[in-house]
């Protein structure tokens, strides 16, 4: 291995949570809508968080809404995390 060592993503400041139950059930219970998207996204979602989204921006209505809220809290949520990266390729 490199000069980076084993725990380089450990470094994220995002929180890191255990999950109770099986996490391929409730994938599979979303809209198929909101598994399209979760197939597509840069993080690794939560079932229950997506769907929370989901439910409160109304994308059975509004698809379209909710994968603009979706997408703008991922990118946040990146950019947030994008600081340690940086911050790790100067190191």
């Amino acid at each position: 291995m490199t000069g980076r060592g084993k725990s380089r993503n450990l470094r994220s400041r995002i929180k890191r949570r255990r999950r109770a139950g099986s996490p391929m059930q409730a994938y599979d219970a979303l809209p198929a809508d909101l598994r399209r998207w979760l197939a597509s996204a840069c993080l690794p979602w939560s079932p229950a968080s997506a769907l929370r989204i989901w439910d409160k921006v109304g994308g059975e209505q509004n698809p379209g809404q909710a994968y603009s809220r979706l997408n703008a809290i991922e990118q946040s949520m990146l950019q947030q995390d994008a600081t340690v990266w940086d911050i790790a390729r100067q190191s």
